[in-house]
């Protein structure tokens, strides 16, 4: 029976999942001799939903429709989990170190267990020098990234990104984002607070990165610099 259960998945209801109608329920605790001797079914399922007949304790009506409610809800919160189509999936990106190391970060990041930021420096369309720090898994959740991998689009910072600045004009901006705080005023420079577990980020090459973060900087000819921050996140007890 566990078995059964684990196939239909979470939020199973034998009776609410097997009867469509309250009537139906009704008529599976009916048989053959009660029709014979009271020769009317409305009555019969009358005398099981007071209890007289049937195969032992009755739910109600409004129960009933109450478990078949809270079934659809199982069923369509168990298709909503169904995962997600990964952005990098059949991209063949080994030649593009940046887009390589998002592809392989893709399914950590979206499911949680990690948290990354990308530093990249570059020229704008304009030919201005500009640089930022950018939190892939907001990317990830806020826009589509198949033309990314597609190498259609370039990945470029923008002022939106955790942090912005622009070389020339010398503007600067910085954001919070869902999984990260900025930290800008300090005397260690740039850092990024984890939201989750609360950990900092540490961005200065001189410096460790922090707890359970490493920085990777990639070999690239794409861009004028490239450096990878993943941070493996612990939820708080």
């Amino acid at each position: 029976m566990d078995d059964d259960l684990e196939i239909k998945g979470p939020g199973y209801d034998p009776i609410a999942d097997e009867f469509a109608t309250y009537e139906d329920y009704l008529d599976s605790q009916i048989n053959s001799t009660d029709v014979y001797y009271l020769e009317d079914v409305e009555l019969a399922r009358q005398l099981v939903e007071l209890g007289i007949r049937g195969n032992g304790e009755v739910i109600r009506r409004e129960e009933f429709e109450q478990r078949k409610e809270a079934s659809e809800q199982a069923r369509q919160a168990r298709l909503n989990k169904k995962p997600k189509k990964l952005a990098s999936q059949g991209k063949h990106v080994e030649e593009y170190p940046l887009l390589q190391a998002l592809k392989d970060r893709e399914e950590a990041v979206r499911n949680g267990k990690l948290t990354t930021i990308v530093f990249i420096r570059d020229k704008n369309a304009k030919g201005q020098e500009v640089s930022g720090y950018i939190d892939y898994g907001h990317r990830l959740k806020t826009e589509s990234m198949e033309p990314y991998f597609d190498r259609k689009k370039r990945i470029m910072p923008r002022p939106s990104d955790l942090s912005f600045y622009n070389w020339e004009t010398q503007m600067s901006t910085s954001n919070p984002t869902p999984n990260f705080q900025v930290i800008a005023d300090n005397e260690a420079g740039l850092l990024f607070k984890n939201k989750r577990d609360r950990k900092v980020i540490n961005v200065d090459p001189r410096a460790k990165p922090g707890d359970n973060s490493t920085r990777t900087e990639l070999d690239t000819t794409e861009y004028l610099q490239v450096v990878v921050y993943d941070h493996v996140t612990r939820r708080r007890s």
